[in-house]
């Protein structure tokens, strides 16, 4: 899992040439830390078609601001450069792959 700053994040995300999926997360906040190994299991599974990575929405705010995350977690797909699907909270395994079918 890559780990995202204000700093990295276009040259990981925006440039990759397949589709990323960014967790913007927050260490006080309870469902994105519900969320995280659900993420890895996804990783874990699908890290051939798809890059895992977080984003610390309170030390990255330009990035937050960027991308007008307003609630977290947030998850963000990323594909050729734009966000192709935007799912927010937390979710079972099943319902997040759903949301993610047809994009990875």
């Amino acid at each position: 899992m890559i780990t995202l700053t204000d700093e990295n994040f276009d040259e990981h995300v925006l440039g990759s040439d397949k589709p990323v999926l960014v967790d913007f997360w927050a260490e006080w906040c309870g469902p994105c830390k519900m969320i995280a190994p659900v993420l890895a299991e996804i990783e874990a599974e699908y890290g051939d078609r798809v890059t895992i990575a977080k984003i610390n929405a309170d030390e990255n705010p330009e990035t937050v601001k960027r991308y007008g995350v307003l609630g977290l977690p947030t998850l963000n797909l990323y594909s050729g450069g734009e966000v192709v699907r935007q799912i927010k909270g937390a979710k079972p395994k099943r319902m997040l792959l759903a949301d993610l079918e047809g994009h990875i």
